[in-house]
């Protein structure tokens, strides 16, 4: 099903856990001078139609990413690079009423030039949210910020940097069974890119870190990961090994405290990948689901 019939990129997607069916895609409409876009789908069997798409940010956008507040029905968050104001790292709320979507005044969370963002909320702690991104301004450095929504408004804390070199490819998620904790996953280009994760603990509106853990010790890229809502402290990292011919790798991390351990890697891919995404089926434990660009098969 068609949801916008332009050149579209920096695609995100998520589903409102907290009414059936729903979920919201936001991305750059690059047929319409490349502005941030949003539209509502919803599913009914196996098929899916959408609403009207609604722009809310009418300048170059890019790394466009949403996550829906699992503690308030209809509300999401949505964070960009806005090319337009600066390269600033700027969110805006959402609010999803039927097949339509209302937009909050946009907030700039980094007033320098921003990239490779990535946000979740924190299930267990009412309109919390953490973005994860790079900060050109601040030498590139991997840094985090945590985000409060009131109504449809966002104020923010201090800018917390978990990684004082140079990052690339970040993805975040929280331990839905621990408040307060996530997983930052990125290359650390300081390290000879090799794939890194780390686990940030939110108090408020601060962060702290605990130590960087490496799960791959050659270069990756394409970085994607998710927590397993049906067992404590697992997580899936999904990723392409460039030192392996590219292949599609996933890896199972473990967190307790602000520690990590990994398993072996598994290939899941014997080919040259891109593009990976994860998520767990929050109804069956240790299921899940990768999707990527096979580009060894055309």
């Amino acid at each position: 099903v068609v949801f916008n019939s332009g050149v579209t990129s920096y695609l995100s997607l998520s589903f409102d856990p907290n009414t059936a069916n729903k979920f919201v895609v936001v991305y750059r409409d690059d047929s319409n001078t490349d502005d941030g876009t949003a539209v509502v789908g919803t599913i009914s069997g196996t098929s899916i139609s959408f609403g009207s798409e609604v722009v809310y940010n009418t300048a170059n956008t890019q790394y466009n990413d949403i996550a829906f507040d699992p503690n308030t029905a209809n509300k999401f968050v949505v964070v960009y690079k806005d090319i337009g104001n600066g390269a600033y790292g700027t969110a805006r709320v959402g609010t999803v009423s039927g097949t339509s979507i209302s937009f909050g005044s946009a907030v700039v969370f980094n007033t320098g030039n921003t990239s490779y963002l990535a946000v979740a909320f924190d299930p267990n702690t009412a309109n919390k949210f953490v973005v994860a991104y790079r900060d050109s301004g601040n030498s590139h450095y991997g840094t985090a910020i945590v985000g409060t929504v009131s109504g449809t408004t966002i104020s923010y804390g201090s800018e917390y940097v978990f990684l004082s070199d140079t990052v690339y490819y970040i993805a975040i998620t929280f331990d839905p069974n621990t408040a307060n904790k996530f997983v930052v996953a990125y290359a650390d280009a300081g390290n000879s890119y090799s794939g890194t994760a780390i686990v940030g603990t939110v108090s408020g509106t601060t962060i702290s870190f605990g130590s960087e853990y490496v799960f791959n010790n050659a270069q990756i890229s394409d970085i994607a990961v998710s927590f397993d809502p049906n067992t404590a402290g697992n997580f899936i990292v999904t990723y392409r090994d460039e030192v392996n011919s590219q292949y599609g790798i996933a890896i199972v991390g473990t967190v307790s405290g602000t520690t990590i351990s990994f398993s072996s890697e598994y290939i899941f891919n014997s080919a040259e990948t891109g593009y990976t995404s994860v998520s767990f089926d929050p109804n069956t434990a240790r299921d899940f689901v990768v999707a990527y660009k096979d580009q060894g098969n055309s």
